[in-house]
């Protein structure tokens, strides 16, 4: 039971990565869970603290990934519009694949930027900049973070 548990747990860590990159599987969590199925093993006992701090942390990452693009938008000078139309990327881009998730949040804030200011394309683009930066910073930081777990998953087994 213990070896199908291993097993298990390193399978989420590892989808847990790609998950981090492709917006079909929730990458945190699911790494974040091999930790708690490596928990349940012989194999290795994190403390209550250690699994409640990394699962605050995780549920943090996964809003910061939606929050950081609308942020992005906001400090390239981008307005409410923009904002919000970078909202609207990101959940349509959800729908999207790969390539919606990385685009929704930019073509968002610039078409919400256009409608509020149509005649103000460098704002929009300004703004739309942000956005995709903004979406690549949230990526970075969920694979990090996922890099993280499988570390204590390999300091757990092997050290």
């Amino acid at each position: 039971m213990d070896v199908l548990l291993v097993v298990l747990a390193a399978i989420a860590i590892i989808t847990g990565i790609i998950g981090s990159l492709l917006p079909v599987l929730p990458g945190p969590p699911l790494a974040w869970a091999g930790l708690l199925l490596l928990h349940y093993s012989d194999y290795a006992q994190f403390s209550q603290r250690f699994l409640i701090i990394t699962a605050i942390i995780t549920i943090a990452v996964v809003a910061l990934d939606y929050i950081i693009p609308v942020w992005g938008t906001k400090k390239h000078g981008g307005s409410k519009a923009g904002q919000y139309g970078a909202v609207a990327g990101i959940i349509i881009g959800l729908f999207a694949g790969p390539a919606g998730i990385i685009l929704g949040p930019f073509l968002g804030a610039f078409i919400g930027e256009l409608l509020h200011d149509p005649g103000n394309r460098s704002r929009a683009l300004r703004a739309a900049w942000g956005s995709f930066i903004g979406s690549l910073v949230g990526t970075g930081v969920k694979v990090v973070l996922c890099f993280v777990f499988a570390w204590y998953y390999l300091e757990a087994l092997i050290w």
